[in-house]
């Protein structure tokens, strides 16, 4: 069974707007929570570790929320059940306390563990005629869009409020109403399509392909060398104001936005050498921000958002190449638990990195572990070429 050409690119566009408004809600709280937590005394080293043990929360439990999927197929349950939670973003504004706020930070990534691999198994599943670039290329771009307009409307509400970030979560409890009417409307469009598909899904049984396993260390290794983006922020706003600072967010979301379309594109017309691209660019991000300075900072979150726009789109849809479609919501989770490995350990190391000042030592690491990463991303694209 498949859906026409048209009926796919529609089922993405809606796809699309749930998580534009989910990220118009968590990119938006997650764009000033550095910020807000510097203000309520935490340090960089507390920052890093917030939000590296909040990713690695997020992504580690996919593996259980991808396994869970595919064991109940109860793919719809749990995405809806992941964006409803999203209510923790808003709450953020009740308190001043650090570690609350931490807490809320984790919840919302908990709420995105449990919605991501079935999201991206549904994805799989009425896009599997157009290319997997292509498909997760145009969803991460109306992703992005709510990525962009969440940070700028946050952006405005600290720049006329003098930094209220009270107000600014509060802000957020609107998009979460229209959030939950468009999780109603599409759940009512596809459910009846998706069901028939997973209905006639097999039982897939053997070990994982090599293929796969060196990509995903080639991803962790990628992620271990990549500062965490709340770093960059916390580093610009040691420099400039708050507002500056979740401006410049907005900035790395938009070309994001712009990056990832391009990226799908590429990727389904050359194949998974394009990978290469964003793990060289990859580099260059912590290099600049462990360097400082004001301009050196605002390239690496432009190069952040390139390379992130290609995270969000081909290193996903790459696992769709490798993986069958009934294993995928296990294999998006195992995925992403590396991944959010990554983003724990390398928010802990370069946070202390930048409270300690061994910039230089930190250069030295990021140079050593892409080019490992690179290594074994060419290893896996050359078996794939067998």
């Amino acid at each position: 069974m498949s859906l026409s050409r048209k009926d796919a690119y529609k089922a993405i566009i809606l796809f699309g707007l749930v998580s534009l408004l989910g990220d118009t809600i968590y990119e938006g709280g997650r764009s000033i929570t550095p910020q807000y937590l510097n203000f309520l005394g935490a340090s960089a080293a507390i920052v890093g570790f917030a939000f590296g043990v909040s990713e690695f929360i997020g992504f580690s439990l996919r593996l259980l929320s991808g396994w869970i999927a595919d064991k109940t197929r109860a793919y719809w349950v749990l995405y809806l059940s992941g964006y409803i939670l999203l209510l923790s973003i808003p709450l953020i504004g009740f308190t001043n306390i650090w570690w609350v706020v931490i807490l809320l930070l984790v919840c919302e990534r908990l709420a995105k563990a449990i919605r991501s691999p079935a999201r991206d198994a549904l994805i799989s599943i009425v896009s599997k005629d157009i290319g997997s670039g292509k498909a997760f290329g145009l969803h991460e771009l109306l992703d992005q869009v709510g990525a962009v307009i969440g940070p700028g409307i946050l952006a405005f509400v600290l720049f006329v409020t003098g930094n209220c970030f009270r107000i600014a979560y509060h802000t957020l409890f609107a998009p979460y109403l229209i959030l939950l009417i468009v999780l109603i409307m599409i759940y009512n469009s596809l459910k009846g399509y998706t069901y028939e598909v997973i209905e006639k899904f097999r039982e897939v049984k053997g070990k994982l392909p090599l293929e796969f396993k060196l990509y995903t260390t080639a991803v962790l290794l990628n992620t271990l060398g990549f500062i965490h983006v709340s770093l960059i922020l916390y580093r610009i706003n040691l420099v400039a104001l708050a507002w500056i600072a979740t401006l410049a967010y907005l900035i790395m979301q938009a070309v994001d936005a712009i990056s990832a379309p391009i990226s799908g594109l590429l990727y389904d017309r050359l194949g998974r050498i394009v990978l290469i691209i964003p793990f060289i660019l990859s580099i260059i991000p912590s290099i600049l921000t462990l360097s400082g300075g004001f301009i050196n900072l605002i390239i690496s979150i432009i190069l952040y958002g390139i390379v992130y726009g290609a995270q969000e789109s081909i290193y996903r849809a790459a696992v769709a190449d490798i993986i069958p479609i009934e294993y995928r919501g296990t294999a998006y989770g195992i995925f992403n638990a590396l991944y959010g490995l990554g983003f724990l350990i390398n928010g802990v190391l370069y946070g202390s990195i930048i409270d300690l000042k061994l910039y230089g030592l930190g250069i030295i690491y990021t140079i050593v572990v892409q080019v490992l990463a690179i290594i074994l991303l060419l290893k896996s694209v050359k078996i794939y070429h067998r």
